[in-house]
């Protein structure tokens, strides 16, 4: 539609309605866009997550931080114990207290000094053979 009509009649709008219009317009159009590009970059922080509670023994879950520490698996081994540990306190709403006493138990042990490894490792394998049945 050409506007010019719009704009020389002076029984429609004064000189500068339409030009106040578009600026007002292209303003409002800005402010969508720019919604709509922080919703997708921080679309997924926005995400709400289920709560996670770690159910199992803390000394399971010192025996697995110290396993994944031990891999170097996080920051390309350049994360120490403490943040990883702080890391899994945080997110799975655990109390580790003192994680390096618990550390020191499981060195101690006798007969299985990674039993919960072990066992998560027998759960794994099973898992995967009762699917290869199926």
């Amino acid at each position: 539609m050409d506007t010019v009509y719009f704009e020389t009649d002076h029984r429609f709008s004064t000189s500068h309605d339409y030009k106040a219009a578009k600026i007002i317009a292209n303003d409002l159009i800005q402010v969508y866009l720019e919604d709509q590009l922080h919703n997708i970059i921080y679309k997924d922080k926005s995400i709400d997550l289920p709560t996670l509670s770690w159910t199992g023994s803390k000394a399971a879950l010192t025996e697995l931080i110290y396993g994944l520490h031990s891999q170097a698996v996080f920051n390309n081994g350049n994360t120490d114990i403490i943040t990883i540990v702080r890391f899994f306190e945080n997110s799975f709403n655990v109390d580790l207290g003192d994680f390096y006493h618990t550390f020191l138990e499981l060195k101690a042990r006798k007969l299985n000094r990674t039993k919960f490894l072990d066992s998560l490792r027998d759960a794994l394998i099973k898992k995967m053979e009762e699917q290869d049945e199926i």
